[in-house]
């Protein structure tokens, strides 16, 4: 199985207890619909398989896992930080009318006052909200992606208008 033909879920973030299981946090934003048997663990640069016995999905986009063939913690702290895939037919449909936050990666930022800032290059999703990463002027801007700056989101034209507060693109301004 190659990287080309996978899909990128998440990864594995720590052991508990004795018996080898493990705990995935999932980046996939659709990770409950994942129909979930096998999973592929980038080891030294290579995905190599690992069968699911059972797992545990929890609501804070994680699950515990039980792999075959890990039975023992020191096997399982040696995945501990480990990226998993999944191969591209297990992806699951998309309803076209759905929208993540993760889709505005690409879009072009226009703010109100300071027009065209670049375009979102990475989205970083903390618990307490998500934060786009501009590239500006030589810089990596930031700013949260919620509904008080939004406002509009142009998925035709792969544009996103914003009202940033006052003093934030500032920040980012090189001193002249």
């Amino acid at each position: 199985m190659h990287i080309n033909d996978c899909f990128y879920v998440g990864y594995i973030t720590k052991t508990r207890g004795l018996k080898g299981e493990i705990q995935i946090y999932f980046e996939f934003h659709d990770y409950e619909a994942l129909e979930i048997d096998v999973l592929f663990l980038e080891i030294d640069k290579k995905l190599v398989p690992f069968f699911v016995n059972s797992f545990k999905l929890q609501g804070n986009k994680t699950g515990y896992f039980f792999l075959e063939d890990v039975d023992h913690i020191d096997k399982a702290k040696a995945l501990v930080r480990k990226s998993i895939y999944m191969p591209n037919d297990k992806m699951p449909e998309r309803n076209p009318d759905e929208f993540y936050i993760s889709d505005l990666k690409g879009y072009v930022v226009h703010d109100q006052v300071h027009g065209a800032l670049g375009e979102i290059i990475e989205i970083k999703e903390f618990p307490q909200q998500d934060i786009a990463v501009v590239q500006y002027k030589f810089r990596e801007l930031l700013f949260p992606l919620n509904d008080d700056f939004i406002v509009e989101i142009d998925e035709e034209n792969g544009t996103l208008k914003v009202n940033l507060p006052e003093g934030l693109v500032d920040l980012y301004k090189e001193e002249e």
